[in-house]
């Protein structure tokens, strides 16, 4: 009995109680909380920017491609003996052969059409800058390929030797010069855009 006395287990205390106790439940009530209507966003536009070019009128083109003409017409005696070697080059420019020799045969006719152009076009602010502009490279570029003749007026035509084969090798590269910037300026013209030609576009927009 004393064994028995001596494995009995003390009385509880109230700390023992409490950690017996299971803990009291606790109930949350959660509020349920109204639906908030989100406003649907717009759907997003897909929005075309058009880049369409302001289209050239037909006549602005024509007047700017004859006047590349008379630079074109100035220069075909740089190709004489480009002529001579090479006959697919003669045929090439022979339908501008008959207006060219009615361009020669009239007097002071390099002159007329040139101030013609400078003055009728160039400066004439009724025209659009399109038409100015290019009447202006036209302009320039005659007077660049007028020098080597003027040159070659002071300082004497060479008849044969190495005087002879400069110059004719010169007479090529200047024609050649020309012909690319008359197709590259005409051909530009046509479609409605500004061509800029080496050496002349500079000096032709400060003038403007």
């Amino acid at each position: 009995m004393a064994t028995l006395a001596l494995l009995r287990f003390p009385p509880p205390t109230r700390f023992d109680r409490f950690r017996a106790s299971p803990p009291p439940a606790i109930h949350l009530r959660l509020r349920s909380m109204p639906a908030v209507a989100i406003p649907s966003l717009p759907a997003r536009r897909s929005v075309t920017v058009s880049m369409a070019r302001t289209a050239v009128p037909a006549t602005d083109r024509l007047i700017s491609a004859l006047a590349y003409f008379l630079p074109f017409l100035d220069s075909l005696h740089y190709g004489r003996f480009l002529f001579a070697r090479v006959p697919a080059a003669a045929a090439a420019v022979a339908p501008i052969i008959p207006l060219a020799a009615a361009y020669r045969s009239v007097p002071y006719a390099a002159f007329v059409a040139f101030f013609a152009l400078y003055l009728g076009v160039v400066r004439n602010p009724n025209l659009s800058h399109f038409v100015r502009f290019n009447a202006m490279q036209a302009v320039v570029l005659d007077v660049l390929l007028a020098l080597p003749a003027l040159l070659q007026r002071v300082f004497g035509t060479p008849s044969r030797g190495v005087g002879f084969r400069v110059m004719e090798m010169g007479y090529h590269a200047i024609f050649a010069f020309s012909v690319a910037c008359f197709l590259y300026a005409l051909l530009s013209c046509v479609l409605g855009r500004t061509p800029h030609l080496p050496l002349v576009a500079t000096a032709a927009d400060r003038q403007l």
